[in-house]
């Protein structure tokens, strides 16, 4: 038996069906509501940033980069302080 077709370990607490039972799958999925369709998002917690081109110095961008991942706030973050707004 390949170690892909082993059956899943299972714990009725673990979730609302046995993940080894194909009909309690197709159920539990045919039953299930799409509650946000491709490219919708739901209600967010701060207003979303806006989309915008900006052009830097290669100073600036190399600095921020050199951080790592989320540079792009960072930077962001670094405005509003500049510019006092919260």
């Amino acid at each position: 038996m390949a170690e892909s077709d082993a059956p899943i370990p299972y714990d009725p607490e673990d979730g609302p069906y046995d993940p080894n039972d194909d009909a309690a799958v197709d159920a539990y999925w045919d039953a299930a509501t799409i509650i946000h369709g491709p490219g919708k998002r739901g209600p967010q917690k701060a207003p979303p940033k806006q989309l915008v081109s900006l052009r830097l110095s290669r100073s600036v961008l190399e600095y921020f980069r050199a951080t790592g991942p989320g540079w792009q706030t960072r930077i962001d973050e670094t405005l509003k302080r500049a510019t006092e707004i919260k």
